[in-house]
């Protein structure tokens, strides 16, 4: 089974350590959810990962081949990042023939939520409407691992569901490594959680380890 291995990730901003010496991984049919308070580094982690931003050190294999940089994760990795990455003024239906190979593309103009908007321009969409078009074509893209920041933001609650189901059918042959602003949300959907607290990750073994280490408050149980 392939495997994403990320180790000794560094990355200083402004002189503040971001991140200290992380370490993480993701198989393929695993969701890593990763939790942490705004500033903490979830999303600097995610595109040290997908080698869109540089680290002052790390080491990204997978399957024990090297990843050091954006060209080497090409096809292997996809970043769905928090703000929308659809061009504004090209038809639905032309972005999603871009994106995807004709068999999936297919699939993705055929389903009911995006059937609607077809015709309509990227900005012509709800925020919401995008994300969720965003996330069908992270899914169904050739990439192993997906890394998703913060993909139910401006989703509808019931779509929202539909969206955790699309991810646990699809995570039975990619990883998946998730963030979210509402951590109900990270819980619910992932079987690994990992805690960036000062520069570090904790890999979280019960809802309790997250109060104990301040994530939480007591209330919350």
């Amino acid at each position: 089974m392939s495997l994403l291995h990320v180790d000794s990730v560094r990355k200083q901003i402004g002189g503040r350590q971001i991140l200290n010496d992380v370490f993480l991984s993701c198989s393929q049919g695993q969701i890593v959810g990763l939790l942490g308070r705004n500033g903490s580094g979830k999303s600097t982690l995610l595109k040290i990962i997908f080698g869109a931003l540089s680290a002052d050190h790390k080491y990204v294999a997978i399957d024990g081949q090297v990843k050091r940089s954006l060209a080497d994760t090409r096809n292997l990795i996809q970043y769905l990042p928090q703000d929308s990455f659809l061009p504004g003024h090209i038809r639905i239906k032309t972005i999603i023939s871009c994106f995807c190979n004709q068999a999936h593309a297919a699939v993705i103009k055929d389903h009911e939520l995006i059937k609607p908007f077809l015709t309509k321009k990227a900005n012509q969409l709800s925020g919401g409407e995008k994300r969720i078009l965003e996330i069908l074509l992270m899914v169904y893209s050739d990439a192993k691992y997906l890394l998703l920041d913060e993909p139910f933001n401006g989703i509808a609650p019931l779509h929202i569901k539909l969206i955790k189901e699309l991810i646990r059918k699809h995570s039975q042959h990619k990883g998946f490594m998730i963030t979210d602003h509402d951590y109900r949300n990270v819980l619910d959907i992932s079987e690994t959680i990992i805690l960036i607290q000062d520069g570090n990750t904790r890999k979280i073994n019960d809802v309790q380890e997250l109060i104990d280490y301040g994530y939480l408050p007591e209330r919350s149980t």
